[in-house]
């Protein structure tokens, strides 16, 4: 079905370079017709490669920091400026945990850094939702999407604050659709994808561990990021009108397997 997105503008945050999901979100939006900004705090402009994605959508950039209120504000105005109208998208593509940079285990977290990394990776997503409501920013049928991760609902060792954040994040995305969906028709659904080799993923202690038993597990494999950015396309889409305040898991059937052939076969040589 090509062109899903044709007259649809939006706002696409979290794009660093050619690993993340958000830069082939872009592509993938830009491709299926859509027009859209491109945003992320400017310390992650000048670390990634933003510009080259720019020219390749035509699409331009202004910068934001997620916890900024007023960032936030000159954000959204200055999108619908650009884009001519009302926002029918946005994508939330953004973590960050210093105490997992850092190495800290999860009992010896330095507690500002925890409280950062919930500004950062859950608080801004209501902060965005929040601009948005104030300035009407959206169309109705309007689309607002977050990347999550399984750590929301289980332990996962070295994955840290981070769990409690990606769990304030999906709650978020409940109550805020429930208030958008009255309010304006408006969706918001977050996506717990696979483990996933990003740039932020890799940051993990014992990510190539996480990804390994995952892909092993997962009936499917690991869905890729190409896979997750269809996914998020067509939640942006007319054709997910009625899917709200949903945890979507596109994890290739890891969240519901038990164990798995693989896993039984590794853990049989193992002990031999």
């Amino acid at each position: 079905m090509p062109n899903l997105l044709a007259g649809k503008v939006g706002i696409i945050s979290g794009a660093l370079n050619e690993e993340s999901i958000a830069w082939k979100v872009a592509l993938k939006a830009h491709a299926e017709g859509a027009r859209f900004v491109l945003t992320n705090a400017p310390l992650a402009m000048r670390m990634g490669e933003i510009n080259k994605l720019s020219e390749q959508c035509n699409a331009p950039i202004i910068p934001a920091d997620a916890t900024s209120m007023e960032d936030l504000e000159k954000l959204f105005s200055g999108a619908q400026e650009h884009l001519g109208g009302k926002l029918d998208f946005v994508l939330h593509s953004i973590g960050m945990s210093a105490n997992i940079r850092k190495g800290k285990h999860y009992g010896e977290l330095n507690y500002e850094w925890y409280q950062k990394t919930l500004d950062v990776s859950a608080l801004s997503f209501h902060k965005m939702l929040a601009v948005a409501e104030k300035q009407d920013a959206f169309n109705e049928w309007g689309s607002a999407v977050a990347l999550s991760y399984i750590a929301a609902q289980r332990a996962f060792l070295d994955y840290t604050d981070m769990s409690q954040a990606k769990a304030m994040l999906e709650s978020i995305a409940r109550s805020y659709g429930q208030r958008l969906g009255k309010l304006k028709k408006v969706r918001v659904n977050t996506i717990s994808q696979s483990p996933t080799k990003t740039t932020a993923g890799t940051g993990i202690s014992g990510f190539d561990a996480f990804y390994e038993y995952a892909n092993r597990l997962s009936p499917l494999g690991n869905a890729p990021a190409e896979a997750c950015a269809d996914y998020c396309i067509s939640l942006f889409s007319d054709l997910t009108r009625y899917v709200t305040m949903q945890n979507l898991m596109h994890d290739g059937g890891f969240s519901t397997t038990g164990i798995s052939e693989e896993i039984v076969d590794l853990m049989s040589n193992a002990k031999q």
